[in-house]
């Protein structure tokens, strides 16, 4: 059930496989319940460079291509997705995108605290008028001399309330529409920034995920990032390409988990005098499960492999075709699953009920499926 792999990325499985069981698998359940992310694992974390794989080497992280990024998100999300949006947020989304669209200024700036875990990063683009229409976004970034002053909401964030560098997305120009959208890195200790709510989540809750209120909040002209206003289209699609193959990545893991956890209860529980497997029925659904978690696996690597590449049509085509996929596949499997536990998956006592929860999240977030839908049916009107 995995990609060939080099016996570099073999290694890093292994040694993220041995961090999530022994270091993240005995506070699951603690972070679950009170909907928090243990300190402890950042620490971890950081000892082992883990929270700098999105950034390069030359900055102090440990970034060296994205199917090890891929591999990571797996196999950490096998155990706790929740964790692994909190590292990915911040060294993919925030540190990453800083190092591929950031002035040579701006990654001396930010890269090395962002790597060593020394400052905690996110990025703002979701507004509670533009989820799906990213584009729609209504926070403002007006110029005032020396400095940006910004105004607006971000909803729905990962990392927001731990957060203290974040990538916002504002528009310097409404007359432009999307040629005026512009990204800037913005610290919590800016004037006029303000960690808002944090929110209460059906499932990954080990995540904190909150708002962001920028109330006239002062930026410095050199935090635009990449140093001219409009690129924030380029920016943002870039970003969402990284984004939705590493968020798929997410998923296989929680469905690799619960195939494993389905297949072991098939072969151990008993009804009617026989192993559970022994039912074509359920041998119909654990082979339907495998088939589709392989099938997404391979679109997933494929599109990590075109990242490395830097084959961009490629890429956007093959990240939202995984993204829809794989994001829908994890709800699917994670529903069989806890069919096949009967009574056992729906009990807490049992890890079913949270791979469910937190699969759910995956066909909505980065993107949902419908426009997954819509960019791949404008790449086949082209």
């Amino acid at each position: 059930m995995h990609v060939d792999l080099s016996e570099e990325h073999q290694i890093l499985k292994e040694t993220v496989r041995r961090f999530a069981q022994q270091e993240i698998e005995p506070r699951v359940a603690a972070m679950d319940r009170d909907e928090a992310f243990d300190e402890y694992l950042w620490d971890k974390g950081r000892d082992l460079g883990f929270v700098g794989m999105g950034i390069g080497t030359a900055y102090g992280g440990s970034f060296s291509d994205y199917v090890s990024l891929g591999v990571m998100a797996e196999e950490v999300s096998r155990v706790d997705a929740g964790v692994a949006v909190v590292f990915g947020a911040h060294s993919v989304l925030c540190g990453n995108n800083i190092e591929r669209n950031g002035t040579p200024e701006q990654k001396d700036r930010y890269l090395p605290r962002l790597a060593s875990g020394e400052r905690r990063g996110c990025m703002g683009i979701t507004e509670p008028e533009a989820g799906s229409d990213a584009l729609s976004i209504r926070t403002r970034a007006k110029k005032d001399g020396s400095v940006y002053v910004l105004s607006g909401t971000k909803m729905f964030i990962s990392n927001a309330p731990i957060a203290d560098t974040a990538l916002i997305y504002a528009t310097t120009d409404p007359s432009r529409g999307h040629a005026g959208l512009s990204a800037f890195i913005v610290e919590k200790d800016f004037p006029g920034y303000n960690r808002g709510r944090s929110l209460s989540k059906l499932g990954l809750r080990s995540s904190p995920t909150g708002e962001i209120v920028l109330e006239d909040c002062v930026v410095p002209e050199e935090n635009l990032l990449g140093g001219e206003e409009g690129k924030g289209l380029s920016i943002m699609f870039s970003g969402l390409d990284v984004e939705r193959i590493l968020w798929s990545c997410q998923a296989l893991g929680i469905a690799g988990a619960a195939f494993d956890a389905s297949l072991r209860y098939a072969r151990e529980r008993r009804q009617f005098s026989q192993a559970l497997i022994s039912f074509q029925m359920i041998q119909d659904k654990l082979a339907s499960m495998l088939v589709e978690i392989e099938a997404a696996r391979l679109m997933a690597y494929q599109g990590l492999v075109c990242l490395d590449r830097g084959d961009r049509r490629r890429t956007r085509m093959l990240a939202a075709q995984v993204k829809l996929y794989a994001c829908e596949m994890v709800n699917r499997v994670t529903t069989e699953a806890l069919q096949i536990h009967g009574g056992y998956g729906y009990m807490k006592e049992f890890p079913l009920e949270r791979y469910l929860r937190d699969g759910r999240a995956y066909a909505i977030g980065a993107g949902t499926s419908e426009i997954q839908k819509l960019i791949i049916g404008g790449y086949l009107m082209a």
